[in-house]
């Protein structure tokens, strides 16, 4: 079967469904809902492809309706990270040795199988879950993976076709290895897909895995294991390990064979692992390689040429869409006074429009945040506001957590282009606005790339061509995902590879070979035809 050179041709992305009144599946995801909202399910660990249950429990519940419990899920201990680095050892031999399309196909065929098979179950599970509505579940869990699985695969074979040039006295030749030792994988609550991903593009290039999932994100991630180990896992590939993050942290962190860490979470999150690497740099085999997406402070800047209706609508998408739970979304506008009243009429009238509730009500774009402490926390940015001379509150900033973690769309419009929530990357669905003068463009543009330590995505919003460039010129380093006339979010795999500098993380493109890379270390492997027989070279002569 291997005796050919084999190549992915380059795949289209997954089509979104609409889910409209009336259509197929529209009543299948609603049948799922209804299933899953009706039964409490039990999350155990799976190490080494064996169901582990620990006793010790916790509760995944609705961000909507905090009161209802989806499942419950076992914790690891030490003894349980132990073994889930020891299995993902034991797998890595067989693993890595196995011809690479065959492990691509293993990728196609849960792409396949989400596709076909169980589309409605990881968008249900993704909506009661994580707080997302029917669009923001489908485009992430089901067409989000999808891409991740069938790109990946496809940008895999760009990369081991990749070779040295030889001549007619040697053959040379680069090895592809996965790294040297385990992959130890940290993933967030706010987008199925990357959890996904995180896990299948380092096993993709014959790695294993130590998974630790975000709590509130398991009852969708749970089933994507479920899913990936029906298309052909081998077992201890993957190996999933809810729990405490730094108890799980504090066993893998001083690992000998820790090869790489694959991570998406807080920037300080980040920093504290960063650190504690460093401080282990001596014990481990070899370099770990970090890759990680942090978040972002995301702008939209408009030129006075800009469109004041498109500007409207990418503010409203861009900010409020999942609740602004997207480390690209929209919380901070730059808009010139001359657009200002034209721009501020259609975002009101559009707010007014937008419904706020429960995911299971379709007819509702707004939903909740994902849990009480980022409840508390964006509540506690507006209620500063609200008290600001420096801030006046245009729409929104009401919040209520008897029910649900809800928060209704907040725009804020600051005289202050630093306070604090233009500057404090806040999560959730929080816009500021900074009113400029006309006359004060290149100026404003240089506030807004010194503003913020991080530096993730954001866009120009300009009909006059010489300025949009001015712009890309002095926003050069301000955005690892750039965006003209658009908002700053729903970048798709193969389309804009996703990632962001400075405190935004190592910009390592998430959805292009360029992440791929990362996940092997290569070998050079020269073969001479005929080899030396004297030491002495020409010049040596008399």
């Amino acid at each position: 079967m291997n005796n050919a050179i084999y190549n992915f041709r380059e795949p289209k992305n997954e089509p979104v469904m609409t889910y409209g009144s009336g259509s197929s599946e529209r009543d299948l995801l609603i049948k799922e809902l209804k299933r899953q909202y009706g039964k409490v399910i039990d999350i155990p660990l799976i190490i080494g492809g064996k169901e582990i249950r620990t006793g010790k429990t916790g509760k995944v519940v609705m961000p909507s309706e905090h009161s209802h419990v989806l499942a419950t899920y076992h914790m690891a201990g030490e003894k349980e990270v132990e073994m889930a680095i020891n299995a993902a050892l034991d797998a890595k031999c067989e693993w890595m040795t196995l011809a690479w399309m065959e492990r691509a196909a293993i990728m196609i065929k849960a792409a396949e199988l989400i596709s076909k098979k169980y589309r409605f179950l990881l968008n249900a599970a993704t909506m009661l879950g994580q707080g997302k509505n029917v669009y923001q579940a489908e485009i992430d869990a089901a067409c989000e993976i999808i891409d991740y699985l069938r790109f990946n695969s496809y940008f895999a074979s760009r990369i081991y076709e990749e070779q040295p040039l030889s001549d007619n006295q040697t053959i040379n030749r680069l090895e592809y290895r996965p790294l040297e030792g385990f992959i130890y994988t940290i993933t967030p609550f706010n987008f199925t897909a990357i959890a996904s991903n995180l896990n299948t593009s380092v096993a993709l290039m014959g790695n294993t895995t130590v998974w630790k999932p975000a709590t509130t994100s398991l009852l969708s991630n749970y089933y994507f294991m479920m899913i990936i180990k029906e298309a052909g896992m081998p077992d201890g590939v993957i190996n999933f390990v809810p729990g405490s993050g730094s108890l799980i942290s504090s066993v893998v962190l001083k690992h000998k064979e820790l090869a790489g860490i694959h991570f998406t979470g807080s920037n300080s999150t980040f920093n504290t692992i960063w650190k504690q690497v460093s401080e282990n740099l001596s014990a481990y085999r070899s370099y770990p390689k970090i890759v990680g997406e942090t978040g972002g402070k995301d702008f939209i800047f408009a030129h006075k040429s800009a469109d004041p209706l498109a500007l409207a609508a990418a503010i409203a998408r861009g900010s409020f869409e999942y609740q602004g739970q997207k480390c690209s979304a929209a919380s901070r506008a730059y808009i010139p006074r001359s657009l200002w009243k034209p721009a501020k009429n259609h975002l009101m009238t559009m707010l007014s429009e937008t419904r706020t509730g429960g995911e299971m009500d379709f007819s509702n774009a707004i939903n909740s945040v994902i849990d009480e402490p980022s409840f508390d926390r964006i509540m506690a940015y507006i209620d500063r506001a609200r008290k600001s001379p420096e801030a006046e509150i245009i729409a929104g900033g009401k919040g209520d957590k008897s029910v649900g973690y809800f928060i209704e769309p907040t725009v804020i419009v600051v005289s202050n282009p630093h306070f604090i929530t233009m500057e404090e990357e806040i999560f959730g669905p929080v816009m500021t606005i900074f009113v400029y003068d006309d006359e004060k463009y290149t100026e404003t543009l240089k506030i807004c790339d010194e503003t913020s330590p991080f530096a993730l995505t954001g866009s120009i919003f300009s009909n006059d061509k010489y300025a949009m460039i001015h712009a890309c010129r002095i926003l050069r380093y301000a955005a690892g995902n750039f965006y003209i006339n658009d908002k700053p979010t729903g970048a798709m795999v193969g389309q804009q590879p996703f990632g962001g500098a400075r405190a935004s993380g190592t910009n390592d493109k998430a959805g292009s070979h360029l992440n791929l890379t990362r996940w092997v270390s290569p070998r050079t492997v020269k073969e001479t035809l005929i080899p030396a027989t004297d030491f002495r070279y020409p010049f040596m002569d008399k």
